[in-house]
């Protein structure tokens, strides 16, 4: 019975309070409140600032690649910008070359022209020379041919007996008819 007496008399304490605050209840409820606080401020020094500034770090690591990204924009814009210049270039270098390579067929083609206009010429003087050959190997001939049918007009001039004056109008008309040019060559 006594436990049941102790509740009846709580049960009339606690009647005289409106929510059932006491002075124990305010004290310990301060102590909390305090220990809270402490226990706020120790854990913002443990877990906050920490937070803070691995958070802070977090930041200037985007703030720097952010930066990085930006300048690598940039120079992505300039290589794209010199790139396209380049490009443009490259345009001007091909028609420079290929007007290089115009200038060298050209030179080449005016080299191989010229080397067959020597050749030509080469093989017309050596036609030229081997028909002034045969010339004067005809003339040879010639001369040969007439120095024996002269012999032979000589054979039968003085087989006839014929007197001088017949023998030297005959050896004149020859001469004539041949001309002076045949003896000089």
């Amino acid at each position: 019975m006594s436990g049941v007496l102790q509740v009846a008399l709580a049960g009339d304490a606690l009647g005289d309070y409106i929510f059932g605050l006491d002075p124990q209840l305010l004290v310990d409820s301060a102590i909390t409140i305090l220990a809270m606080m402490a226990l706020f401020v120790l854990l913002s020094y443990l877990l906050f600032n920490p937070a803070r500034d691995l958070l802070a770090r977090r930041q200037e690591g985007i703030r720097v690649q952010m930066e990085t990204a930006a300048k690598e924009k940039q120079d992505a814009i300039a290589f794209k910008a010199e790139y396209d210049e380049k490009l443009k270039n490259v345009d001007k270098e091909a028609d420079e070359i290929l007007g290089e390579a115009r200038k060298k067929a050209l030179k080449k083609e005016t080299e191989i022209v010229s080397e067959a206009k020597e050749e030509a010429v080469r093989i017309l003087d050596r036609a030229n020379r081997e028909v002034d050959l045969e010339k004067d190997k005809v003339k040879d001939e010639l001369k040969q041919e007439i120095i024996s049918v002269a012999t032979v007009m000589a054979g039968k001039i003085v087989a006839s007996s014929l007197d001088e004056n017949k023998q030297s109008q005959l050896i004149a008309d020859t001469l004539k008819e041949m001309g002076d040019e045949t003896w000089l060559s």
